[in-house]
């Protein structure tokens, strides 16, 4: 929670600074961007990773910084054991499906690298809300909230690098604390 506080507190005072990756030396502008990838979310449940598909499409809002609103999607299967004295215990499993939909602040750091214009160096965090459900097995009667998971408030921080093919395309990196990603971002 301090590392996701501190990370906002640093990306607010970098939007508002004049330093600017948004237009490098070679004109590169950012924004306009359609970000589809896939990747593995792993969101605190180690040993529990899962396949992931993420979608976000960036805007411009100040210079070096934009916005992404994003979807996610990803599911996976778990067991619970349970039962009682008089019933043997048993492993009952559950599939659960998480959305987590909000938004994706990114800096970027190009010029301030002095990077190449083939590619982009970012930081960035995630806000939003994750909507969780949860299919028991038939025949399960025990407690049905899964405990290992997030409360719905959705916090994630990212480092990431995109290496542009072209104009309008190019494919990125996203690692982060809870979904890390490969994809391509489709400039329009």
């Amino acid at each position: 929670m301090k590392t996701t506080f501190l990370l906002s507190i640093f990306l607010l005072t970098i939007a508002g600074s004049k330093i600017s990756a948004q237009e490098t030396v070679s004109g590169e502008k950012y924004g306009k961007t359609l970000n589809v990838g896939v990747g593995i979310g792993y969101y605190g449940y180690i040993g529990h990773m899962a396949p992931v598909l993420h979608a976000n499409y960036e805007f411009d809002v100040a210079k070096n910084f934009t916005l992404a609103p994003f979807i996610t999607y990803y599911s996976y299967s778990n067991y619970y054991y349970w039962g009682d004295h008089n019933y043997p215990y048993r492993n009952y499993s559950y599939r659960t499906t998480v959305i987590p939909v909000g938004v994706k602040g990114t800096y970027y750091f190009d010029q301030l690298l002095k990077a190449n214009s083939k590619w982009d160096f970012y930081l960035a965090g995630s806000l939003g809300f994750a909507y969780r459900k949860t299919i028991w097995e038939s025949g399960y009667y025990g407690e049905t909230v899964v405990r290992n998971g997030s409360s719905g408030l959705y916090l994630d921080g990212h480092i990431g690098t995109e290496y542009h093919l072209n104009k309008r395309a190019g494919l990125f990196l996203d690692l982060s604390s809870g979904i890390s990603t490969f994809g391509l971002a489709l400039h329009l």
